[in-house]
């Protein structure tokens, strides 16, 4: 297949140095972020039509489809330098069901982590593990989801440590998550890459009231991690929309007047400042049910013209669709986001080629983890890290 032909040349120019797992696969974007520096050896994701979105970029053999549950150490190849895992956020969201590591999708980590005990005590042990969720795990089941998991790290003898990075300081999309990443007590670590104390914006108040409320038996475990504060500007929202867009039909007049019938008077007012400056404007609208002054809910149509997208999420009812206006003057049009500019909006290359479904599109980007948080932490982390492990390794 020429498409993988031409990934294969891509991936020949740097040998790769370290090894790694991907679990809770998706489509790879933790694979793309960590580029040719690191080589995926294994791969683990339960749903098939991600795993299809996967193999028609990646190719190769080295994914797995199956609950994690399902696999055992023999399944596993060697021993990673690292393991990467971006395990299921929906029992542990802000807008789920509260049922935190309980859940029965987030509940997932155990048995990942089970089996990680498992290669440890083969003596297979992955010098470092990232596992990125989203920041509703800080609070989940008042901070005890949390403490769980870097327990879990912490008895294996990792050092251990969190970010919490939003996706808008690389790209136009408001996506903020939670990075723990672990570091076994063996490698030599560079003094520049911890801080003694917490610092903005990295270690949000969120996450220093989340270690606060650990237990002191897991406090020398903690880690401060250093990271630079990106300064590059970052491009607009506009500058990623398709003049052409596929996958999707722009609204009939009726369907986008509807759309605007849903705006409240403080977002109609956004509407007719942006219409009176009379030249292109590019906004983004999600729908929300809020409740009226009478106390009574009902569905509103929120309107953005700052240039920065709405969180993508998984296409779960129509309210979780993200909608495009495009303002000239009084005209207005409508459309839902194309799964092309849901990729560009998480850092997927545009040769990563799209699922044939609208849904399945959107569910694999909305689910995903974005592609310049992984490279920043890959360039200013997890290189360091790895140049540490070669270190351990000459000795």
């Amino acid at each position: 297949m020429e498409m993988e032909t031409e990934l294969q040349k891509r991936e020949s120019v740097t040998t790769p140095r370290f090894t790694f797992f991907e679990f809770f696969a998706g489509g790879g974007m933790a694979r793309l972020g960590l580029g040719n520096d690191w080589h995926c050896t294994f791969a683990n994701d339960w749903c098939e039509k991600k795993a299809a979105a996967y193999r028609s970029y990646f190719g190769r053999s080295e994914l797995r489809v199956c609950s994690v549950a399902n696999l055992s150490t023999s399944d596993l190849p060697g021993t990673p330098t690292l393991v990467w895992g971006s395990f299921p956020c929906q029992d542990l969201s802000l807008a789920g069901d509260g049922a935190g590591l309980a859940g029965e999708r987030s509940g997932a980590f155990k048995p990942f982590w089970k089996l990680m005990r498992s290669m440890i005590d083969l003596g297979r042990v992955p010098q470092v593990v990232v596992l990125e969720n989203v920041v509703g795990t800080l609070t989940s089941h008042n901070g005890r989801d949390f403490a769980t998991i870097i327990g879990a790290l912490a008895r294996e003898n990792y050092r251990v440590g969190a970010l919490v990075i939003d996706a808008v300081r690389f790209l136009p999309h408001s996506r903020p998550r939670l990075f723990i990443l672990g570091v076994h007590q063996g490698v030599a670590l560079s003094e520049q890459l911890m801080s003694s104390n917490p610092s903005e914006p990295w270690h949000t108040k969120s996450l220093r009231l989340a270690v606060e409320r650990l237990p002191e038996r897991l406090r020398y475990a903690w880690v401060w991690w250093n990271l630079p504060v990106p300064d590059e500007p970052i491009p607009s929202f506009a500058s990623l929309i398709e003049e052409e867009p596929g996958g999707v039909e722009w609204h009939t007049k009726e369907q986008t007047d509807h759309i605007i019938g849903l705006m409240s008077p403080l977002h109609l007012e956004k509407l007719r400042k942006a219409q009176l400056l009379k030249e292109k404007i590019v906004g983004t609208v999600y729908r929300r049910i809020r409740p009226q002054e009478d106390g009574i809910k009902t569905q509103r149509a929120e309107i953005r013209f700052d240039q920065i997208s709405g969180c993508l999420r998984t296409p779960v009812g129509g309210s979780s669709r993200q909608t495009i206006v495009v303002v000239e003057g009084r005209k207005v049009r409508s459309r839902l986001l194309s799964p092309r500019e849901a990729a560009r909006l998480m850092g997927v290359p545009d040769d990563y080629p799209l699922p044939a479904k609208y849904n399945e599109a959107y569910h694999l980007f909305g689910d995903g983890v974005a592609v310049p948080v992984v490279q920043w932490l890959r360039e200013h982390l997890l290189m360091q890290i790895a140049a540490g492990i070669q270190v351990m390794i000459a000795a």
